[in-house]
C-alpha cells in the first residue's frame, strides 16, 4: 500500500491535518461528541471542527451516529471513532498452546483461534503460527492487508541485533539468528512487533484486569516457564538489555550454576507446571497437569493442599526477591499455575510475613488464558491508531 507523505506544518494541508488529529484524538479519548462538544473540549472553532470531521468521515475513520435528542435547541449529530478504519491482530505463543485474536480499533476482539501447541522445530512453529493468523484473520471476515500491526508475544527476550530471541530454552530452536526476521516476513503484510510474553501480560492486566490505576507492578508469570513483567507508571520497564524480569535466573537452592543442564534458571525448574505435577507425584497423585493439582486441593483433597502450600512458599522467595529491588505495590499472578492462582495469595503472603519485611499485595490475575493476547492487542492499539490515520492521509485543499 502507498502511504501520501504528510502536509509540512505551516501550510494549509498540514494545519488541516492537525486539526484532523486533533479532533479524532478527543473522540478516542472522550468517546462519542458532537460538533460543539468537540470544539469546547479542543479550542478549535465550529467551522473548523465541522471541516475536521467531514474529512474525517470522509476517510472512513470517524462515522456518524444519530443526533442528540436531550436539552432545548436543535439536535446536533454525534460523532465515534469509527473501529472497522483497522484491525490488530495478537498471537500468543506458549510452549503447550498458540493463541490468536482479531481486534478492531475499538480494542473489540471479533475472532479468536486457539490450538495446542505440537511443535517441535522453530521452522515449524513458525508455519503453523502463520497458518493460524491467517485462519483467524479470514474467521474474521478479513484480509491479510486489513491489519495493521501485529503484535506476538512469546518467551524470551527479542535481540534486535542479531533478530533472535534470548533465553527462550523451552521452545526448541527458538534462538536460532534470524528468528525474528522469519516471524515478520510471514505475519506481514502491516507492522509486526514481537514482544516477551510476560511483558505482554503485564499490559493486559494493567489495561483490562487486576491492575488497572496501579503505579508499580510486577506480573509474575508461572507455567511451563517462569517470567515477570514490570510495568510503572504505565511503561514497561525492560532494563538495559531487554531482561529485566526473568526472574527464571534468580539463584535456587545450592547449585553453584543458576541454570540447569536444559539451559533453564533453577528457580523456574523449581516452581514450573512440570515441577507442581512431581510434587504432586511425590505424594502419591496420578496428575498430568498442575491445573489437575489445584482442581483436587480445591475439591478438599491435603496431599494436592501440601503441594499447593509447597508452590507458595518457593513462589514467595521469587516475590521477596523482586520486592527488595523493584518495590512494587502490586503483584498480579498470571500463566497456567497463575491461572488457578486464586489458591495461591493468601499462602505466600503468610510465607512473606515468615521470610521478609517487604510484602507488597499478592492476587491472581483477571484475564487468565488471555493475558498476553489482552496485552498484544493493547499494545497493537497503540500504534494502529497512528499508522491508519497516516495510510489514510489523503487531505484536499
Amino acid at each position: 500500500m502507498t502511504v501520501r507523505p504528510s502536509p509540512q506544518v505551516g501550510t494549509p494541508a498540514g494545519m488541516r491535518v492537525l486539526n484532523q488529529r486533533a479532533v479524532l484524538d478527543r473522540l478516542r479519548a472522550g468517546g462519542p461528541a458532537t460538533r460543539p462538544q468537540i470544539a469546547k473540549d479542543t479550542g478549535l472553532s465550529k467551522p473548523t471542527v465541522g471541516q475536521a470531521l467531514l474529512d474525517l468521515e470522509r476517510r472512513d475513520l470517524v462515522r456518524p451516529i444519530g443526533r442528540t435528542t436531550a436539552g432545548p435547541g436543535r439536535s446536533a449529530m454525534v460523532y465515534e471513532t469509527n473501529p472497522a478504519a483497522g484491525h490488530v491482530l495478537g498471537v500468543d505463543i506458549g510452549r503447550r498452546r498458540i493463541r490468536a485474536a482479531v481486534a478492531d480499533l475499538a480494542g473489540s476482539v471479533i475472532a479468536r483461534v486457539d490450538e495446542r501447541n505440537r511443535c517441535r522445530t522453530a521452522t515449524t512453529l513458525v508455519r503453523t503460527v502463520k497458518e493460524l493468523a491467517a485462519r483467524t484473520v479470514a474467521d474474521a471476515g478479513l484480509v491479510a492487508e486489513d491489519v495493521v500491526v501485529t503484535v506476538v508475544g512469546t518467551p524470551g527476550v527479542p535481540d534486535r541485533s542479531d533478530r533472535t530471541l534470548r533465553h527462550a530454552p523451552n521452545l526448541p530452536g527458538w534462538e536460532r539468528r534470524g528468528l525474528l526476521d522469519d516471524l515478520e516476513a510471514e505475519l506481514g503484510p502491516g507492522l509486526v512487533v514481537v514482544e516477551n510474553d510476560a511483558n505482554l501480560a503485564a499490559v493486559g492486566e494493567y489495561a483490562h484486569g487486576a491492575a488497572r490505576g496501579v503505579g508499580v507492578f510486577v506480573c509474575l508469570t508461572v507455567g511451563t516457564g517462569l517470567g515477570m513483567g514490570i510495568m510503572v507508571e504505565g511503561h514497561l520497564f525492560r532494563g538495559a538489555n531487554g531482561a529485566a524480569g526473568e526472574v527464571g535466573y534468580l539463584p535456587y537452592g545450592a547449585e553453584e550454576s543458576v541454570v540447569d543442564d536444559l539451559g533453564r534458571g533453577r528457580i523456574e525448574a523449581a516452581v514450573s507446571g512440570d515441577a507442581v505435577v512431581a510434587l504432586a507425584r511425590d505424594r502419591g497423585l496420578a496428575v498430568k497437569s498442575a491445573r489437575e493439582v489445584f482442581a483436587l486441593a480445591k475439591s478438599g483433597d491435603e496431599r494436592a493442599r501440601a503441594v499447593v502450600a509447597a508452590e507458595a512458599d518457593r513462589l514467595a522467595h521469587v516475590v521477596a526477591s523482586v520486592a527488595a529491588v523493584v518495590d512494587p505495590e502490586l503483584v498480579v499472578l498470571g500463566g497456567g499455575v497463575g491461572g488457578s492462582a486464586d489458591l495461591l495469595p493468601g499462602p505466600i503472603e503468610e510465607a512473606l510475613c515468615r521470610i521478609t519485611p517487604l510484602r507488597p499485595r499478592v492476587v491472581a490475575g483477571a484475564l487468565g488464558d488471555g493475558a498476553v493476547l489482552g496485552g498484544a492487542i493493547a499494545r497493537a492499539l497503540v500504534s494502529a491508531n497512528d499508522l491508519v490515520f497516516d495510510r489514510k492521509d489523503a487531505v484536499t485543499v
